[in-house]
């Protein structure tokens, strides 16, 4: 166990951003999965999911690659029906 006030306070900080980091990452989870079951896809919704996408990896809670290839699996969800 830690013994600083610093390490601590560290302590506290990570385990908040944590849980914030994992309720943002499966809310866009599940945002991915409604549009991919979703018979009909339109391009508001589209841009919405993307948006939390480019939000995800721009606060590096996911790698940028892996931001691509959401984007890119929904692109060709939408255009290929």
């Amino acid at each position: 166990m830690a013994n600083h006030l610093s390490s601590l306070k560290r302590i506290r900080q990570n385990y908040a951003r944590r849980l914030r980091n994992k309720y943002v990452y499966k809310s866009t989870k599940t945002a991915i999965k409604k549009f991919l079951m979703d018979k009909n896809k339109n391009k508001k919704q589209y841009s919405i999911v993307i948006s939390m996408i480019d939000k995800l990896a721009k606060k590096n809670i996911i790698h940028v690659n892996k931001a691509a290839r959401f984007k890119k699996k929904l692109s060709k969800e939408l255009f290929s029906s």
